[in-house]
């Protein structure tokens, strides 16, 4: 089970960290400049790939969190993960919805000026990035010391 839970501690940060990165920081902004794809559309792809992405990255982050109850790693790992997952909560609790609102009144035909809260998101977003590049490095670290 504890080498399970090590393996887990470094294979899942560096794949949650991969889907953020090619979701959130390709395919979103690219969906937009595709030829025929409209506002509209480009809103419901956009709901349904995030609403995806959030459901893995919470699955990936509770067995994450599962693995550091089983073999804790060293301080620093364990609070960029927690940090990492708790920025995933606020995301998906508090800024999603908003979100959500803000395009069911786009989608409604509602012509709004750009959102504040989509710039948050993405702030959100590159924090969340840091908090795992910074995870994984200090959970490799602690792999690098045990093998010398």
């Amino acid at each position: 089970m504890t080498e399970a839970a090590r393996y887990a501690q470094l294979i899942l940060p560096v794949f949650w960290l991969g889907m953020v990165a090619a979701i959130s920081f390709l395919e979103a902004p690219i969906k937009f400049r595709a030829p025929g794809v409209s506002l509209a559309i480009g809103l419901g792809i956009g709901r349904k790939v995030f609403t995806a992405l959030n459901a893995v990255e919470l699955v990936l982050a509770l067995i994450l969190l599962a693995s550091c109850a089983v073999v804790k790693p060293a301080v620093p790992a364990l609070t960029f993960v927690v940090l990492a997952v708790s920025v995933l909560v606020v995301q998906v609790a508090a800024i999603r919805p908003r979100l959500s609102e803000r395009s069911d009144r786009i989608l409604a035909g509602e012509v709004l000026p750009r959102s504040r809260t989509h710039v948050v998101y993405i702030a959100f977003e590159l924090v969340k990035v840091v908090l795992l590049i910074s995870a994984i490095i200090s959970l490799f670290q602690v792999l690098t010391a045990c093998l010398h």
